[in-house]
């Protein structure tokens, strides 16, 4: 197999997929404990992130684009290998999101069935599946103990 910035996309789809099926049908499976809501699933795609990230915008196109404005952002994505960078950085984040819905979730007592609505519009649409769990979790959660960030 070539390792192109399309089979490369393909390939993240594919292995992205049982992480979130673990999430909406076994999240209290021992496995998807280990392997996703302790953050090593999303962790790996972070680190193929960080490849993406170094080998392209480190080499010859590291010049292009910039965050300032939407242009800028566009010069990032014209490249495929950026647009791969991009894209697993989506899956990567949406994971993370999940598997934090579903520890959030388990916390508060909010129904599975009622979070696995949200999970499938995070894996699809990310910040509306945010904003659904965060719907589900007021309307069907309890509150979370009280946590302190002080030392």
């Amino acid at each position: 197999m070539t390792l192109t910035p399309d089979s490369l996309f393909s390939l993240a789809n594919v292995l992205v997929l049982p992480a979130w099926a673990l999430l909406a049908f076994a999240p209290g499976w021992r496995g998807t404990r280990a392997l996703v809501l302790s953050g090593l699933w999303p962790g790996l795609l972070a680190v193929a992130y960080a490849a993406l990230i170094a080998t392209h915008y480190l080499g010859p196109h590291g010049a292009e684009g910039s965050f300032s404005s939407l242009a800028g952002v566009a010069a990032f994505f014209r490249n495929p290998w950026g647009l791969l960078a991009g894209w697993v950085h989506y899956l990567a984040f949406d994971l993370f999101v999940g598997a934090w819905q579903v520890r959030d979730a388990a916390r508060r007592q909010v129904p599975h069935l009622a979070l696995v609505p949200a999970l499938a519009l995070t894996l699809l649409f990310g910040p509306v599946g945010l904003l659904v769990y965060f719907g589900g979790r007021a309307a069907f959660g309890r509150p979370a103990a009280a946590t302190s960030f002080s030392s």
